[in-house]
């Protein structure tokens, strides 16, 4: 997919680069995360500057705007159909492999005024490390002498 260049969204260097920089990259990073990766190539780019072209690459289709769980967004350049799952604990947020759900959008739009163009779904759940620290900070908890 490439960069669309319209009047009110030339394609500057920098949305180039934050472009390619979400795009090497599998774990749906926070505009803060991104702005690190970019910063690296490019050290005098602005954490502003790496916010309003998120939300124009998000605009224009090139990435997915995540968000979900009340915390920070989150980005992903894969933009085809696909599901994610989002950690309870760390708020970290993975691609699910190609599930076969499907949504009744024809009956949600039949059973409302609402032209629906799209739908969203996140599964919810907890990640490895959060489970092994949960399981550590139980053990640790353990008092001495009691046997589980």
């Amino acid at each position: 997919m490439q960069l669309l260049d319209t009047p009110k969204s030339r394609t500057t260097k920098q949305r180039g680069l934050i472009l390619e920089e979400l795009r090497r990259v599998d774990t749906h990073p926070t505009a803060d995360e991104i702005f690190g990766l970019v910063r690296r190539k490019m050290p005098r780019i602005s954490l502003g500057t790496v916010y309003r072209n998120l939300e124009v690459l998000a605009e224009q289709g090139l990435v997915l705007r995540l968000d979900g769980g009340g915390g920070q967004r989150r980005f992903d350049a894969r933009t085809e159909d696909h599901y994610h799952v989002r950690c309870l604990g760390c708020g970290r947020v993975a691609d699910l492999p190609s599930l076969s759900i499907e949504i009744p959008e024809r009956e949600a739009a039949a059973g409302t005024d609402f032209q629906v163009v799209g739908f969203g779904l996140e599964f919810l759940g907890i990640c490895p490390e959060c489970q092994a620290a949960a399981a550590a900070l139980a053990a640790d908890d353990t008092p001495e002498g009691v046997k589980e």
